[in-house]
C-alpha cells in the first residue's frame, strides 16, 4: 500500500510540473512525432486476397484498398464469376483500374476433377493473370503439372491448416510438390502454417522458392483452436517474418487475408494493414 501510495504521489508531482512547463511537454510530443527511422526498401508488395470481402461487392472492396493504399487484389469467383463473359472481365478490370488497384491472381479455387482444372486454367487465362491459388487433389498433381507447362502460370497451392485433409502446412505442399515443375509451390498462408503446428518464419526460410503468393493474417494460437485476429494481437511474429522476407528477398505478393468479423471487418482490416506496414518500415 505505501508502494503504492509513492507511486501515485510522485506521478502526481511529475504530472503537475510537466503541466507547468508547456515548453518541455511541446518538445517532448514534437521529439516523438520526429521519424526515428527512414522506412525500408521491401521487395514485396502488400496486397489484398478477395475472400477478405466475401460478404461485401466489389466497388465497397475497391473503395475499401483505396482508402488503405493498397494497389493488389486476388479475385474470386463471387467478384468475378468463373462463367463470366468477356464484357463481365473488361468491367472488372476497367472499374479496378478506376481505384488504382490491380487484380494479380485468381483464387483460391477448390479442384477436384480434371475439367474443374482445365476450366480454372481457362478462367485465368482469360482474366489475365499468371497467378492461380489452387486447392486440388493429391492425385490430381500430375495433370496440374501438365497444364502449367501448357499455359506457363505459376500455380500456389493454398494451405488450409487442420481444416482440411489435403495440404495441411507448408512442409506438405513442399514434400508433393518438390519434384514436380518448379512453377508449383504454395501461397503461403501463414496463419494456418501456424495452426498446423509449424514455424512459418521457419518454412518461408526452407521453402521461399516455391512461395508464390503468401496470406497474412494473425491467430490466436498454434493449434487448431487457433482463430483469426486483428495483425499484431496474435501468435504471429510479423518483424521476424517480415525480417526473413528480405532474407530470402521474396518478391511476390503478402495478402491481407482477414477473416474475423466477416460482416463488419473494416475496423479490423485497417488495424491490421496499418500494423502490417508499420512493421515493414522499421529496419532492422
Amino acid at each position: 500500500m505505501e508502494k503504492s501510495r509513492r507511486s501515485f504521489l510522485i506521478k502526481g508531482v511529475t504530472g503537475a510540473v510537466l503541466m507547468a512547463t508547456p515548453n518541455i511537454v511541446k518538445a517532448g510530443v514534437m521529439d516523438m512525432a520526429k521519424p526515428k527511422v527512414a522506412k525500408a526498401v521491401n521487395p514485396f508488395h502488400l496486397g489484398m486476397a478477395g475472400f477478405t470481402f466475401v460478404a461485401f461487392d466489389l466497388e465497397t472492396t475497391l473503395k475499401t484498398l483505396q482508402r488503405l493504399d493498397i494497389h493488389y487484389l486476388c479475385i474470386k469467383d463471387f467478384h468475378l464469376p468463373y462463367d463470366c463473359t468477356d464484357a463481365q472481365i473488361e468491367e472488372l478490370h476497367a472499374k479496378c483500374a478506376s481505384y488504382g488497384v490491380k487484380g494479380y491472381a485468381v483464387g483460391p479455387i477448390n479442384m477436384k476433377t480434371k475439367d474443374e482444372i482445365d476450366h480454372a486454367f481457362e478462367y485465368a487465362k482469360r482474366v489475365g493473370v499468371k497467378t492461380i491459388v489452387g486447392v486440388p487433389t493429391y492425385e490430381l498433381l500430375s495433370y496440374v503439372d501438365k497444364k502449367v507447362k501448357e499455359y506457363d502460370f505459376h500455380y500456389a497451392i493454398h494451405l488450409h491448416g487442420p481444416d482440411l485433409p489435403v495440404f495441411p502446412d507448408a512442409k506438405d505442399v513442399w514434400e508433393h510438390t518438390k519434384d514436380l515443375d518448379p512453377r508449383i509451390g504454395m501461397c503461403l498462408d501463414i496463419g494456418h502454417d501456424l495452426r498446423s503446428g509449424r514455424d512459418p518464419v521457419a518454412d518461408l526460410k526452407k521453402y521461399h522458392t516455391r512461395v508464390f503468393d503468401m496470406h497474412i493474417k494473425d491467430v490466436t494460437d498454434s493449434t487448431k483452436a487457433g482463430h483469426a485476429i486483428e495483425l499484431g494481437r496474435g501468435k504471429i511474429d510479423f518483424p521476424a517474418l517480415v525480417q526473413m522476407m528480405r532474407e530470402v528477398n521474396y518478391t511476390g505478393m503478402c495478402s491481407l487475408e482477414y477473416e474475423k468479423d466477416r460482416n463488419d471487418p473494416f475496423l479490423g482490416i485497417a488495424e491490421s494493414i496499418g500494423y502490417f506496414k508499420a512493421v515493414s518500415d522499421m529496419v532492422y
